[in-house]
């Protein structure tokens, strides 16, 4: 049998019995968009996570109250002396630093006549929007010392929007947490990071957020560094200079590259973790097809003896098996990319904020696997048919 009359014969296998061909193949096409969607899934999520951290810039460090081996990052107060204004004063007197953004953070009600929208409160340093890369949409961000407090703030993009519209907020008095302040400034849209809304927030200087929010400490104080100095030189002169101030090692620093580790580590175990899943549902295709070639290669005993009294041996009936166990598999990976496009899409009109980054190599990857396993679930039917006697297999009916 040559491979011409090899290919009819499995084709036309596959096409005699059609329900139960696109029953087997759907099993595998639903393995196939399990694995590549849930990866792309995964791919999209850390990137935007990855995304989100980074346009923040990559020369940043944030230092945290508390020693990470002992408190953890942002530990206990009480066990610690509190991260002040004068200390990120001394910290913007560093050879080395650019900018310097002590960071206090809230949540409260923002009023302007009689409009109100609750969101986030953020006392933050005049150096935020250029430290950031927020950049000012109309009027201006604070300026002065890190411990003014005077009376004014800066709109996100979505707060400015629901309290002011389309007409010019600048000059404005509105309460927030129930405190007068004059609008300077509105900050262009930034979007969200890791769930949080950076439009729907309302910019007022630190010393203000630490008096609203009654706290002694500051959350964090993040410094940007300049670019002739090395991170490894930079910590040490910020570590060195807050024992001097504080009389121990008592913060934690944390800069963008350990962020971006660390997120990076937990989205690849996640990423790992769904796809794993997906990959299970590949596996119950395998199972289908197997069991489809095992009820196959009983249904047609007679027809294998004919083969083999007509001279067809051993290898060519296991051929002719595997190759149709193949051919099931590869019509579901193409049902698999038909059903893939068509649930994406269905995704993107739902759920357009739904992050998903395809990843050709693992779309690749799943159409060759479906091709593998649709072959390892063929050999153990296959052998059978191959092995059968043929005198045996001509009196089957």
């Amino acid at each position: 049998m040559n491979w011409v009359d090899s290919g009819r014969w499995i084709f036309s296998s596959v096409l005699s019995y059609r329900s139960r061909s696109l029953l087997t193949a759907l099993g595998m096409a639903v393995g196939i968009v399990s694995v590549t969607l849930l990866t792309a899934i995964g791919e999209g999520v850390q990137q935007y996570v990855l995304d989100s951290f980074s346009q923040f810039g990559a020369r940043i460090i944030a230092i945290n109250p508390g020693l990470k081996e002992t408190h953890g990052a942002g530990g206990l107060l009480s066990s610690v002396r509190p991260l002040t204004l004068r200390d990120a004063q001394a910290l913007k007197q560093l050879t080395g630093v650019e900018k310097v953004v002590p960071v206090v953070q809230g949540s409260g009600v923002v009023e302007f006549n009689n409009l109100q929208r609750s969101g986030v409160i953020l006392g933050v340093g005049p150096d935020m929007s250029d430290a950031w890369d927020f950049k000012v949409a109309q009027g201006n961000f604070f300026s002065g010392n890190l411990e003014d407090a005077r009376s004014t703030a800066v709109l996100g993009y979505t707060m400015k929007k629901e309290l002011f519209g389309d007409s010019n907020p600048l000059g404005q008095h509105i309460r927030v947490g129930g405190q007068r302040f004059r609008v300077i400034g509105t900050i262009e849209k930034k979007g969200q990071m890791l769930g949080v809304d950076m439009d729907d927030t309302i910019y007022i200087p630190a010393q203000n957020g630490l008096q609203m929010f009654n706290r002694e400490s500051l959350m964090e104080i993040n410094v940007v560094f300049s670019a002739n100095v090395t991170l490894k030189r930079i910590e040490t002169r910020i570590k060195d200079l807050m024992i001097k101030r504080h009389g121990r090692e008592d913060v934690t620093l944390t800069t963008q590259n350990d962020m971006l580790e660390s997120m990076g580590k937990i989205l690849s175990i996640l990423k790992l973790s769904v796809g794993g899943l997906g990959a299970i549902s590949l596996l119950v295709g395998a199972v289908g097809i197997l069991a489809i070639m095992t009820t196959t290669v009983r249904e047609r005993t007679a027809e294998v003896g004919l083969l083999r009294a007509l001279g067809a041996d051993k290898k060519t009936i296991l051929i002719l098996f595997l190759g149709e166990a193949a051919v099931l598999a590869l019509i579901g990976g193409l049902l698999g990319l038909v059903l893939l496009f068509m649930l994406t899409g269905l995704l993107q009109l739902f759920l357009p904020g739904l992050p998903i980054t395809f990843n050709l190599l693992f779309l690749g990857l799943a159409l060759v696997m479906s091709a593998v396993i649709g072959l390892i679930a063929g050999v153990v039917p296959a052998g059978q048919a191959a092995n059968l006697n043929p005198i045996n297999a001509l009196h089957e009916e």
